[in-house]
């Protein structure tokens, strides 16, 4: 089976997979949040942005949320810089006032906006100055996406906004917001967080007997462990915050179901590309696994070609031909490079430029070909996961030559998701 004929059914088999109809998806008033989710390096930040842009200029009153930690989302919006609020892009008007916001997730000021909202001015101003709470806050395991959880309810709740476009971390840990409630129970509910937190819910000087007397060969050796200073550090975080672990897990619980709302949108961004592929079928599984809405998948940088009836192997033949001094098709009697006539006409032609057209057209006819067998390989890529998954509605959007890096190649890119498949394709 020759690669034409390879990649004209697997074209075929691409088509049966369902498109994933965006503009749909954007117009409808019941969709309120739009989580975009994938591997690191498929143009997920700027898949959301152009969704962002997208959907305000249709209509929307929109705010995109990113929680990577690369800048390209603000130098694409035109933004000098994003932070933890909200911030109005201008350029973008929509019909019915629709609008977009774009900001950042600051991990550490998530948190302490949650300190100061659920504290008494002393008790929150114990926390925020207390060294361990500094570090956790900072960048501890798990913070940021308990953070992404904690924010997006908090937009939601606001409802000033009436779509939040989320674009999440890189690889598999973009799904590590779902686990988020989960971790925390298990971290507030732990043994480890009981013992530290048992003299604080004795009392005075009765706590401290008991962890004396109780605790004496535990502390010894978490003070050897962790160092007195911290352990202290520890004990008195645990003691201020003690009357706030309730409310994180149950905001944490609330924005999970939120996440498994009908209103809710998960779209997994990938490349055509095995890795990423394989990375958004993980995603597709555990998404399923937890009852999470999937919309479908975003494919991004997809080649195409406006002259894909000229199949890799014709054109490297004709190269060839070219090189060795021969004619692109003998069989063929009228595709010579030149006829008699035309050698007759140019008697007095530089044999030189013959030879430099020829070398020129022979590179072209390899570049073609390394195209047509890079679109091949991305089709048997694509039928791999399509044949895994033939339910999922697919939108292609074709590679660029370059990053986007303004509104117009975010509009661009917004044009190309909607119509789900690549120009020149």
């Amino acid at each position: 089976m020759t690669e034409a004929t390879t990649g004209t059914k697997a074209g075929a088999r691409m088509d049966a997979a369902p498109r994933l109809p965006v503009d749909r998806l954007l117009d409808d008033p019941g969709t309120r949040i739009i989580v975009c989710c994938g591997a690191g390096g498929v143009g997920k930040t700027t898949t959301a942005a152009a969704l962002g842009v997208r959907a305000a200029e249709r209509g929307r009153k929109v705010v995109v949320l990113t929680i990577d930690p690369a800048r390209r989302l603000a130098q694409s919006m035109g933004i000098d810089s994003l932070d933890n609020t909200p911030r109005r892009v201008k350029g973008v008007e929509g019909a019915d006032g629709g609008e977009l916001h774009a900001m950042m997730l600051d991990m550490k000021r998530t948190f302490d906006e949650i300190v100061e909202g659920h504290a008494d001015a002393e008790r929150a101003e114990a926390i925020l100055a207390n060294p361990f709470y500094q570090s956790l806050s900072a960048g501890f395991a798990g913070t940021q996406e308990y953070m992404a959880m904690e924010k997006l309810g908090q937009l939601r709740a606001r409802d000033d906004w009436d779509l939040i476009v989320v674009d999440t971390p890189p690889s598999r840990s973009a799904l590590d917001f779902l686990d988020a409630p989960k971790r925390l129970g298990s971290f507030l509910d732990g043994k480890f967080i009981r013992v530290l937190m048992a003299p604080a819910k004795v009392g005075g000087r009765a706590g401290m007997k008991f962890l004396n007397v109780g605790m004496s060969l535990m502390t010894g050796t978490l003070s050897k462990l962790m160092g007195a200073s911290l352990l202290k550090d520890v004990q008195t975080f645990v003691a201020a915050m003690d009357t706030m672990f309730g409310g994180f897990r149950t905001r944490a619980d609330a924005t999970f179901r939120l996440l498994q709302a009908p209103g809710t949108a998960f779209l997994v961004v990938a490349a055509p590309e095995p890795d990423a592929l394989r990375e958004a079928a993980y995603f597709v599984q555990r998404l399923a696994a937890e009852n999470m809405p999937l919309a479908g998948l975003v494919l991004n940088r997809v080649h195409g070609s406006g002259a894909d009836q000229l199949s890799a192997e014709r054109a490297l033949a004709a190269a060839e031909n070219l090189e060795e001094g021969g004619i692109v098709d003998q069989r063929s009697g009228n595709a010579g490079l030149r006829d008699s006539a035309a050698e007759a006409v140019n008697a007095d032609a530089d044999p030189d430029a013959d030879a430099d057209v020829d070398e020129i057209t022979a590179g072209l006819l390899r570049l073609h070909a390394e195209r047509m067998q890079v679109i091949a390989r991305e089709q048997r890529t694509r039928d791999r996961f399509t044949s895994l998954h033939p339910e999922v509605a697919v939108a292609e959007v074709a590679a660029l030559p370059g990053d986007v890096h303004d509104l117009a190649g975010l509009r661009a890119i917004g044009e190309r998701l909607a119509a789900g498949v690549p120009a020149g394709a």
